[in-house]
């Protein structure tokens, strides 16, 4: 049930938007009542974080294995950030009902999803750093400048980013981190 829930949720906030989706819309397409809507969620705000952290929480578990994987630093970083892409587009509705409504969360819950976020943005920027570090990558752009140029490009995925375009998710996703790699060459 909270599975239907959020895919009923996702579809009208990505249709709609976030504030223009009424709590009985969502549990109208789910086939459930509001009652099991507050017993799996607090609130429609609840839903909306809900929607952000299971990307967040997809792409911190592939993050750390890269990160965690034995090979090159270039090769886990080059890995991590074609994944991020690929991911993003997979989830494409959830990146940009987040961003788009962010600022429809809570003080608390905005503060815990920032938090998630920047745990995920440091493990990321770990791995320049220890690139940097060893000398496989330049240290001429500091590390968090290339974090930022990178996610930069992920969150605006939602804004231009069409199934039906030219390039397939592995191809966007091998630019970006071609880009990524080459702006940290030696």
């Amino acid at each position: 049930m909270p599975r239907r829930l959020l895919a009923a949720a996702t579809r009208l906030f990505a249709e709609r938007g976030y504030d223009r989706t009424s709590v009985q819309e969502i549990v109208e397409a789910a086939g459930v009542t509001k009652g099991a809507l507050y017993h799996y969620f607090g609130s429609k705000e609840d839903l909306l974080q809900e929607i952000y952290a299971r990307l967040l929480r997809l792409q911190q578990e592939r993050l750390d294995s890269f990160a965690d994987a034995d090979a090159p630093v270039g090769e886990r970083l080059r890995d991590a950030a074609a994944d991020v892409v690929v991911t993003t587009i997979e989830n494409l509705d959830d990146a940009a009902i987040f961003f788009r409504s962010l600022q429809h969360l809570g003080p608390e819950q905005y503060k815990q999803v920032r938090s998630e976020r920047r745990r995920y943005h440091e493990r990321f920027r770990a791995l320049v750093e220890e690139g940097q570090r060893s000398g496989v990558f330049s240290t001429e752009t500091p590390a968090d400048l290339v974090v930022d140029y990178h996610f930069g490009s992920v969150h605006h995925l939602a804004l231009w980013y069409r199934a039906e375009g030219p390039l397939t998710p592995r191809e966007v996703a091998d630019h970006l981190a071609g880009l990524l790699m080459r702006a940290l060459r030696p």
